[in-house]
């Protein structure tokens, strides 16, 4: 049997989403006959502006990991997707490269792969929800994608005594006003189990072929 291929992207300005897709990533890992690709979103802003924002130097965490390209999309048959929250929305790296995959919709490229996504936000309410019900589920269902998220069976969903991101969306990550706030073991599991769900479910459905359009209309 043929490896599944899960691919977790990501775009991170301060190492949040970063650390959230490494979990993602680990728990798609853990799974048998799964082969998984680290990539992220090319970065749109200068140098002279990340400075400004204090955000050149997190970058260095990541730095090694490569920029996604179309044909990892090709690749998988599962996506994870992961942008913080820009005003209940993805953020416009994000944005800006979901709108370069015309040519994939247009050859159904991406029909009945499994896509899930997960997301970070300043406060408690910060847009979570909005972000990946807003941002990434019309682009799933537009390109003709397999949606999953966050199952309840992930218990850490339930508890209501400390801080903590993750809905039945997808997990996500609950950074502060000023990003002080690292993403809790409760978030990273929230993550992991995110990662092993998909890449479960992508194993039992198996490799996914490309569809030819119907042309009986």
């Amino acid at each position: 049997m043929s490896s599944v291929n899960v691919l977790v992207v990501f775009y991170s300005t301060y190492g949040h989403i970063y650390k959230l897709a490494q979990a993602v990533a680990e728990g798609a890992s853990s799974v048998e006959g799964v082969t998984v690709r680290l990539a992220r979103f090319p970065e749109t802003l200068s140098d002279e502006i990340l400075t400004k924002m204090h955000a050149l130097e997190a970058k260095k965490q990541w730095a090694d990991v490569p920029e996604v390209t179309h044909d990892d999309f090709k690749w998988a048959d599962a996506i994870v997707f992961g942008s913080p929250t820009r005003f209940g929305n993805v953020a416009g790296q994000v944005k800006s490269y979901i709108d370069s995959l015309g040519g994939l919709w247009a050859s159904n490229a991406l029909v009945g792969k499994l896509a899930s996504a997960f997301t970070s936000s300043n406060t408690q309410h910060g847009g979570q929800e909005t972000t990946i019900v807003c941002g990434f589920l019309p682009l799933f269902l537009h390109l003709g994608m397999l949606v999953v998220g966050l199952p309840y069976t992930f218990a850490g969903q339930f508890p209501v005594d400390e801080v903590s991101g993750g809905s039945p969306y997808g997990a996500s990550v609950v950074a502060g006003v000023w990003g002080a706030r690292q993403p809790s073991e409760n978030e990273l599991n929230a993550g992991r189990f995110q990662g092993k769900h998909v890449a479960t479910q992508a194993v039992r459905l198996g490799k996914v072929p490309v569809p030819e359009a119907d042309k009986s209309n």
